[in-house]
């Protein structure tokens, strides 16, 4: 079978798209050859931010002279994007490969997508042996398919209202089940100031050595688009007791100066830059910079200019995401109008992310989404406040909008006004986008 072959029939190995649990999946690792004793482990859970988490680190590594395997999910444009060998994407050939490899462990034990993808990465990585393993978690942590590895690091980017069907509908549910990717007696990184209790609590009952960003870390802007990160040393973060915030002592700091800024959060870039220093402690200041400045990862804050039109493209389909990429857009374009394309799935909180977004006073073009989970454009029409309305169309599909977004966009450069387009709301409406441009 080809690769679209293969992934259509992954599509009907389970009745379920998603069903949480390790059991099914461990039972078929363990008849894989998977060996990864001479690679080391990342594993990067979060609500948002763990794609550019991965990224960055993946950088940054092979900045450093490693080699790296980067496992993410989901893709904008083809599979290939979720299974990365160093700079490249896998081949159609090295996924049909796996594909078939664990076709054949699996016998008769029902797959879903997810586990069956994981699976195939993990068989492919333990044939490349890369210094470096980067998972992105799928949904949740605890449950989800990556986590039948044991990662020498844990990270987890931040705890925000998302997937709430499958994992709960507070931030402490949510919370306890992200944190489930930590380990006894390893680093676990948190990359938000303030998580909830629950996140603090797995990790004294896992026995992690937990390091939080404000605390155990930091970062500091410090003008012309640089900053200062200050953190724990590799050895540090073992010296307290497990469960308890690590490398707070002032004389255990190490400090970096002068690293650039770039399109990601500085939360998770302060995160990035403290795993670097506990597992790869050796690589410099100057290497550490260098990865940082060239991570580049579509659909995030992704700027590019379409026919002379400027356009920002960037998935965020959740209210904590949508928060981020409103302060990006007025610190950016400050004088610029923004034309926003917006399609969304029924089951993201699409009242509040509209809400956000209406602070920045866009020209509105709504689109529907024709997946099972998307949203006809009429119901983000009805969202929106009477004077919205009044800016506001919308359109069957993301092209039409995108379209006649860009027609008046042109028109207004024609005339010499300044503006840029804003796609986002769902990786359905930016990877639509990028197809057409």
């Amino acid at each position: 079978m080809n690769l679209e072959e293969w992934l259509e029939y992954l599509e009907q190995c389970h009745p379920s798209t998603i069903e949480l649990g390790l059991e099914r999946i461990s039972k078929v690792a363990g008849k894989l050859p998977i060996d990864f004793t001479n690679t080391r482990i990342i594993t990067v859970g979060g609500t948002n931010g763990k794609g550019s988490t991965v990224s960055m680190l993946s950088s940054i590594l092979e900045e450093g002279g490693y080699t790296t395997a980067c496992y993410t999910s989901p893709h904008l444009l083809v599979y290939n994007e979720r299974v990365k060998l160093g700079s490249r994407f896998a081949t159609d050939e090295e996924l049909c490969h796996s594909f078939a490899a664990v076709e054949a462990a699996r016998e008769d034990i029902k797959l879903t997508y997810f586990e069956f993808g994981t699976l195939a990465a993990l068989q492919l990585f333990s044939e490349y042996q890369p210094d470096f393993m980067l998972l992105e978690v799928g949904l949740g942590g605890r449950l989800d398919a990556v986590n039948i590895l044991d990662p020498d690091i844990a990270i987890l980017t931040n705890v925000a209202l998302d997937h709430m069907d499958w994992l709960g509908d507070t931030r402490e549910a949510i919370g306890y089940e992200k944190a489930g990717i930590f380990r006894n007696n390893k680093p676990a990184l948190v990359g938000e100031a303030n998580p909830p209790e629950s996140v603090e609590s797995s990790a004294r009952d896992l026995g992690a050595h937990l390091l939080v960003n404000g605390g155990s870390f930091i970062a500091r802007h410090t003008g012309n688009e640089l900053w200062d990160w200050e953190g724990a040393r590799a050895g540090e973060e073992n010296k307290k007791g497990a469960g308890e915030p690590s490398g707070n002592t002032k004389n255990s700091k190490l400090r970096l100066e002068n690293l650039p800024r770039n399109n990601y959060p500085l939360d998770n870039c302060a995160t990035v830059v403290q795993a670097v220093t506990l597992v790869a402690p050796e690589i410099s200041p100057t290497q550490i910079a260098a990865g940082l400045s060239t991570t580049q990862l579509p659909g995030r804050f992704q700027q590019v200019v379409h026919d002379d039109v400027g356009l920002v493209l960037d998935v965020a389909h959740n209210p904590h995401a949508a928060h981020r990429l409103a302060a990006q857009m007025k610190a950016q374009y400050p004088d610029q109008a923004i034309y926003i394309v917006v399609a969304m799935l029924s089951d993201k909180n699409y009242q509040e992310v509209l809400a956000i977004y209406d602070l920045l006073e866009p020209q509105w073009y709504l689109a529907g989404i024709q997946e099972d989970r998307g949203l006809e454009a009429k119901i983000l029409y009805n969202c929106l406040s009477d004077v919205s309305v009044d800016k506001a169309q919308s359109f069957d599909s993301v092209i039409e909008a995108y379209t006649a977004a860009h027609t008046a966009v042109k028109s207004l450069r024609e005339r010499d006004k300044e503006a840029v387009i804003l796609v986002t709301g769902s990786f359905f409406t930016v990877s639509a986008v990028l197809e057409l441009i």
